[in-house]
């Protein structure tokens, strides 16, 4: 089912390799089916194993577009995906992650290790500190990332996140959930950027 997206590209971030959990590989490949039928770019890290290799075959075996950044030492290790119709070598990981960032409207992160955690975590610091607006979602499968989770909690309840520096994570237990709730953040925060435009310009 196609929904219309005002989100035309989506990063994901997740595990070089496929976990011992079935039920991961499976969310990579039906969340790649679901950018497809979607016509969503998928921007992730360029490599063919793992769920990166399992959720960017889904997308090209179902018709869609992949842009695949990687960096020029991980190549080989990572086996880059030669079919994806995009490619990029980047010097480094700092490039890679910047130019990750500038060609998404959206992050989704499902499992992976921590490679996949501190992509993440790097995306919610800037969101945190205002760099960004940009809708941040965990597909938390099979409860997956709740210990994560409960540590923004801990920090929270401590006091390490505190008001007016609050981590706007959204959370997914369902793949099929993930993109409606990234297209719902994305309209809220589109009919909040009109909103403090008008107030703007009443007050010029």
């Amino acid at each position: 089912m196609q929904i219309m997206s005002t989100i035309k590209s989506i990063c994901v971030y997740c595990g070089s390799g496929p976990g011992t959990n079935p039920a991961f590989m499976e969310a990579a490949r039906r969340f790649g089916r679901i950018l497809a039928e979607n016509r969503i770019i998928l921007v992730y890290g360029g490599g063919s194993a793992g769920l990166m290799g399992a959720c960017a075959e889904a997308v090209l075996d179902h018709g869609g577009f992949v842009t695949g950044i990687i960096p020029e030492f991980l190549t080989d290790r990572e086996h880059m995906l030669m079919r994806a119709q995009k490619r990029i070598i980047t010097r480094d990981l700092h490039e890679r992650k910047q130019l990750m960032f500038e060609q998404a409207d959206a992050f989704v992160a499902l499992p992976g290790g921590v490679g996949t955690l501190e992509e993440l975590v790097e995306q919610l610091t800037w969101a945190q500190l205002g760099r960004h607006r940009k809708p941040i979602l965990i597909a938390n499968i099979d409860h997956f990332w709740d210990p994560l989770c409960a540590l923004l909690d801990h920090m929270e309840k401590l006091q390490f996140i505190r008001a007016g520096l609050h981590v706007n994570l959204l959370v997914a237990a369902r793949i099929e959930d993930v993109l409606p709730k990234l297209l719902e953040a994305a309209a809220e925060s589109s009919e909040s950027d009109k909103e403090m435009k008008a107030a703007a310009i009443e007050q010029m």
